[in-house]
């Protein structure tokens, strides 16, 4: 639980706000079921997001939607995006140990990822 403050005090990027009114913004948040304390939806109260928690118990989303015949919202881009890196075992196993040539080489199977993406479809 004290990992899940501290990961949003360390936001880096640019939050995406909504303005209801000149003095509120509004930012959601949305987490899982492995998020559902109530310290955990303080925490993201007292830095100024809206919690949006799966609770235990609740039905899934997937099967939500397979009822009403829609799709459901594309998620897990970071952990596609890893699996997708892990697929190259220079970045898997990690040999180099100059960070500036791992960093390349990450730039690099990027390069591929989005040619075969574009591309090769």
């Amino acid at each position: 639980m004290k990992s899940a403050a501290k990961t949003l005090d360390n936001i880096v990027i640019i939050k995406r706000r909504r303005k209801l009114a000149p003095s509120k913004i509004v930012q959601n948040l949305c987490l899982d079921k492995g998020y559902d304390f109530q310290e955990i939806e303080y925490e993201a109260i007292k830095r100024g997001y809206v919690p949006h928690i799966r609770h235990r118990g609740e039905e899934s989303l997937l099967a939500m939607t397979k009822k009403h015949n829609h799709y459901p919202a594309r998620r897990w881009v970071v952990e596609r995006t890893n699996s997708w890196h892990n697929r190259f075992r220079k970045l898997f196993v990690r040999y180099e140990k100059k960070s500036e040539n791992y960093l390349e080489l990450v730039y690099f199977a990027c390069c591929i990822i989005v040619y075969r993406r574009t591309i090769l479809g």
